[in-house]
């Protein structure tokens, strides 16, 4: 009878350390979901939040950085998305093309870091914890002949502490910032690089063909892009110059120079018309599938996480 009643506690033993097992895995699990689900809210939620900061006071943290243009700017980012601008000469056009995801997507937390890390030097967005360095948080808000961001702070917080805090291959050897350094490879992006960051920030999923010297293997250009199109948000790495060029039949060996988001494509006789956000404002152009792919070296397909994926 005894080595009955042994058998059947370590039964129940067992049975109860498989029962507590398997609610703590559900609950990890959702613990995992919940992680990966995308953040969103709305441009009102934003505006709302933005409304009680205001007045701010001056910053000892960032002394240059007058705090009603920080607002202002600010406010006009989430009421105005497609308006960010990376200023003339500058590295900031991957800055400005990821900043396209949290003003359309989740103004709420972009706002809410900014005026943190404005408030309080140092702040948490997405996985990362940024504190810039005292060289960037002393020149920001004194930019100049960078065109309509001389009169956008926050613009310039952002894009100087993205940075300072991201680095890639191509800042090996300029890590630290010097004055002038927005325009050299202390600001510049290569293409892992910006899919890191949004992956980082924003906790999308970002699925990437191609890179910083082979462009993707895409057959068909229209038919890929747009499929995509209907499911995510498009980034595309491109060789800025042959983009802006006026003669598209010419084609010369090139090298990615900049970050758009794509708006929409469609076909358009023989020729493929894209439709794009640059500069702080939307662009387009008629192109041939040829000279297309001659130009972009990077497709990131970047889309929201639910709680259903794992």
């Amino acid at each position: 009878m005894s080595f009955l009643t042994s058998h059947i506690r370590t039964f129940f033993c067992f049975t109860l350390v498989a029962f507590f097992w398997m609610q703590a895995t559900t609950a990890s699990a959702k613990d995992q979901r919940d992680t990966d689900t995308t953040s969103l809210s709305t441009k009102h939620q934003a505006l709302v939040y933005l409304e009680k900061q205001n007045p701010l006071h001056v910053s000892k943290f960032w002394p240059n950085v007058e705090p009603v243009r920080f607002w202002e700017n600010i406010k006009k980012n989430i009421e105005q998305p497609l308006s960010i601008y990376e200023g003339r000469s500058t590295n900031f056009c991957s800055y400005a093309a990821l900043s396209y995801l949290p003003l359309h997507d989740d103004p709420l937390t972009y706002a809410t870091f900014l005026i943190e890390l404005y408030k309080n030097g140092k702040a948490m967005y997405g996985k990362e914890y940024f504190e810039p360095s005292r060289e960037v948080k002393l020149v920001a808000g004194t930019l100049s002949f960078k065109g309509e961001l001389d009169i956008r702070p926050a613009d310039q917080l952002w894009f100087l502490s993205l940075a300072d805090h991201f680095k890639g291959y191509l800042n090996t050897l300029d890590k630290h910032y010097d004055p002038g350094n927005e325009n050299t490879m202390w600001a510049a992006v290569n293409f892992s690089k910006f899919n890191r960051m949004i992956r980082k920030l924003f906790n999308y999923t970002v699925d990437a063909v191609g890179s910083d010297l082979i462009r993707p293997g895409v057959r068909d250009m229209f038919e890929y892009l747009s499929e995509r199109l209907q499911t995510g948000n498009i980034a595309l790495f491109v060789n800025n110059l042959d983009l802006y060029k006026k003669n598209h039949t010419r084609l010369k060996l090139g090298v990615p120079t900049h970050f758009i988001i794509l708006l929409n494509v469609e076909e358009v006789d023989d020729k493929i018309a894209i439709t794009y956000w640059d500069y702080g404002f939307r662009s387009r152009q008629l192109l041939s599938e040829t000279f297309l792919k001659k130009i972009i070296f990077g497709i990131s397909h970047i889309t929201k996480k639910t709680r259903d994926e794992k």
